[in-house]
């Protein structure tokens, strides 16, 4: 096994990866920003080393610099975690290059899925249903129109590189074909560096299901089963959860079949993700591969009993897959939600600031994956992802009143969160009847968001500090909090929750 590895990221998913690496005995090197010198991932690793200044562009965006460390530091491997230069193919090449093991799919595997036009024609080949529509690249404005008019309205324009919802337009008639292919080549240019489009059908309320692969360097892969991942807000995921309400052992053998073919078809290796959509009638169709580990990776380790992370560095040290597809066990409902640095009520505008107070308690089934810690400052660098919750139950009823308790009982003061905003998603009916899909949050549940009576600086403020009042002090009677000195009292936690209903 490796001996030394470098993890080019930050955050929670490098404590992830540093974890495990910890316990395989492998010593690691952190290199990090100048926002991040005190960061916990830098503390955990064995070694630290600076990148550059806090934007990523300047730090984890230079992969000149992480390769001259990883060689400094004798680093066997480098793991990309996810974001930054998980998903570029020129890293991977650079790695190889330079006698690097890069943790993660070969250079060619990435760049063939990276591109979701190749990645069709790569699916269609290999008899993967995909949605209608052109599988290339369009720049001709008549040509079109013409394919818009023949799949008919509604469709969807989108970027041939990248993902995460940038670069794409949902058209629903010809009227507005024209500037949301604009916006859509700006947007994709500016992310991107290709403005390059392709367009196929919208599918109205589509379920968004993924199935994650392991493949090794020996030519075996296997599925983890699948992760419902239709709660979103502007194409990011915000819970995610498996099983799939949706699903059945058929068309979870269908699908899991198809998800294979696609990744040997593309000589993938190492850990990854292959995405579908699912309409109203269950019918699926191929959405694109994550060439990298997952954010919602938790919920398939919990489910299954596998360290994701483990397995990612023994394929790519060599080794063969040690369990095979009829060896998989699933196990129990798991959900994950993502808890964010943003104000629910303004539009979910990223809030950044230090967090003077944060305290969680986990308890049963619970598990907490974090790189923050009290005292430490959120950027306007980086992802406002402050930490991911999930929890296990024996179903999914267990599973959804685990998470809810842990949401109530987690505090975190100084900047404004997401946590109730999770809490009214996961108490709504429709959540709570699986019957919710990919533009839920947009088209049902937005509106009813009520606005507070009173600032938001007035809301979060009451807020905290009558949670911290609840857990610290001992002024309490019968569970209620009392009024106090402060003039805070248990009506303001009630009127918050409220707001969302």
């Amino acid at each position: 096994m490796f001996k030394k590895i470098l993890i080019a990221n930050r955050g929670e998913i490098a404590v992830r990866i540093l974890s495990t690496a910890k316990e395989m005995g492998i010593k690691t090197v952190a290199v990090y920003s100048d926002f991040d010198r005190y960061s916990l991932f830098t503390k955990l690793a064995d070694e630290a080393y600076r990148l550059g200044e806090s934007p990523s562009s300047k730090s984890y965006l230079l992969a000149d610099k992480i390769i001259e460390i990883a060689k400094k530091t004798g680093s066997e491997a480098i793991h990309p975690g996810y974001g930054f230069l998980s998903e570029r193919g020129f890293f991977a090449k650079m790695c190889e290059d330079n006698g690097i093991k890069f943790i993660g799919p070969g250079y060619k595997s990435i760049e063939l899925l990276g591109s979701k036009t190749e990645a069709k024609a790569l699916a269609l080949k290999n008899d993967v249903p995909v949605v209608p529509g052109t599988d290339k690249p369009l720049q001709d404005m008549s040509k079109i129109k013409t394919i818009a008019s023949e799949i008919g309205y509604p469709v969807l324009i989108k970027a041939s590189a990248g993902g995460g919802g940038k670069g794409m337009r949902v058209v629903n008639d010809e009227s507005e074909i024209e500037s949301s292919l604009r916006m859509a080549q700006s947007e994709a240019k500016s992310s991107f560096g290709d403005d390059s489009v392709f367009i196929e059908k919208y599918i109205v309320n589509p379920r968004h299901i993924e199935f994650q692969i392991l493949a090794d360097e020996h030519g075996n892969v296997i599925h983890l089963g699948e992760r419902e991942c239709s709660m979103q807000r502007r194409h990011q995921k915000i819970i995610e959860e498996t099983p799939s309400v949706i699903m059945d052992e058929n068309l979870r053998r269908e699908m899991g079949e198809c998800a294979k073919r696609i990744v040997k078809a593309a000589g993938y290796t190492n850990a990854g993700t292959v995405e579908f959509i699912v309409d109203e009638n269950k019918k699926f169709y191929f959405l694109e591969v994550n060439t990298r580990l997952q954010v919602e990776h938790p919920i398939t380790e919990i489910r299954t009993g596998l360290d994701l992370v483990r397995e990612q560095l023994k394929v790519a040290f060599g080794e063969k897959l040690t369990l095979k597809q009829e060896d998989i066990n699933f196990k129990g409902h798991t959900i994950e939600c993502r808890i964010c640095a943003e104000d629910s009520y303004d539009n979910f505008m990223p809030s950044s600031g230090k967090i003077t107070y944060m305290k969680s308690f986990l308890g049963s089934g619970m598990r907490e994956d974090t790189g923050i810690e009290q005292g430490d400052e959120i950027s306007v660098y980086y992802d406002p992802m402050i930490s991911k919750l999930i929890s296990y139950g024996a179903d999914r009823t267990i599973a959804i009143e685990k998470m809810k308790r842990a949401l109530k009982d987690y505090v975190i003061v100084g900047i404004k969160t997401n946590i109730n905003f999770l809490l009214s998603l996961l108490e709504c009916k429709e959540f709570v009847e699986g019957n919710y899909h990919t533009q839920f949050i947009e088209k049902e549940f937005k509106s009813r968001i009520i606005s507070p009576d009173f600032s938001n600086e007035e809301l979060d403020a009451a807020v905290s500090l009558a949670a911290v009042i609840l857990k610290e002090n001992k002024n309490t009677s019968n569970g209620k909090l009392k009024m106090s000195s402060n003039g805070v009292s248990g009506n303001w936690i009630k009127k918050r929750q409220d707001t969302f209903r």
